[in-house]
């Protein structure tokens, strides 16, 4: 993993891993549904499946789970809830979910939770959707999850936006801090409108079976796109 953008993006979450862990525990319900309803011989990718909060569940119901993740940090972190929790079913792999290093057709579904949106520049992205078609078996299916860009917290920094001229950025691209245990880490997000979402989905072949508008934070707006997706 060489790549510059790869490289902060590793920086970046192995800087925050600890935090990240402590405040995110709950695993959420749209996720759990999703596990829920995959037949016990199931084998799953985790893409981005930072401090395991997904992963768990899944190692809870299915025959095998892989948690592939940027953040080696992080990765130690779910390696000792797994031990503590005496799994035999969990693969662990540090890449990026750009190059994702599985076989051809080799699993059955994939949870890709809140991790696209943190892949800067687009074709990267698309890059991304590809090798989650590319490793799902035939039939195989995917839940992804991306940030809205209107949502309540950010909708008027994106209207003004609007009215002002890009630099090199897309439109979506932003930085946020992450300012808990005393911290200041800048993130990189690319927040989506629904419309977005739906054309890279498109563009990677991935066929969408559902997409739901999810509020988890904020009370006026989604904050949150989750699609659900099949390889044909």
């Amino acid at each position: 993993m060489t790549n510059i953008c790869t490289k902060i993006s590793e920086d970046t979450w192995n800087a925050i891993a600890k935090s990240f862990d402590s405040t995110r525990r709950k695993p959420w319900q749209e996720c759990i549904e999703f596990i829920n309803s995959l037949p016990k011989m199931s084998i799953i990718l985790d893409v981005g499946s930072g401090n395991g909060r997904h992963l768990i569940p899944c190692a809870k119901r299915c025959k095998k789970v892989i948690g592939l993740d940027v953040s080696r940090e992080l990765l130690e972190i779910v390696k000792k809830k797994v031990y503590n929790k005496r799994f035999r079913n969990v693969e662990l792999i540090h890449s990026d979910a750009v190059n994702i290093p599985i076989r051809n057709n080799s699993v059955n579904a994939i949870l890709y939770i809140a991790t696209l949106h943190n892949i800067s520049i687009r074709y990267r992205r698309i890059i991304s959707l590809k090798e989650i078609k590319r490793v799902l078996k035939p039939g195989g299916k995917a839940i992804i999850s991306v940030w809205s860009r209107w949502q309540d917290k950010f909708r008027q920094h994106f209207v003004k936006r609007c009215f002002t001229r890009y630099k090199r950025k897309e439109f979506g691209d932003i930085k946020l801090q992450w300012r808990q245990h005393g911290l200041n880490i800048p993130r990189f997000y690319h927040l989506y409108s629904k419309r977005e979402f739906v054309n890279d989905l498109k563009e990677a072949g991935l066929k969408i079976v559902e997409i739901q508008n999810v509020k988890i934070h904020s009370k006026k707006y989604p904050d949150n796109f989750f699609a659900t997706v099949k390889k044909g």
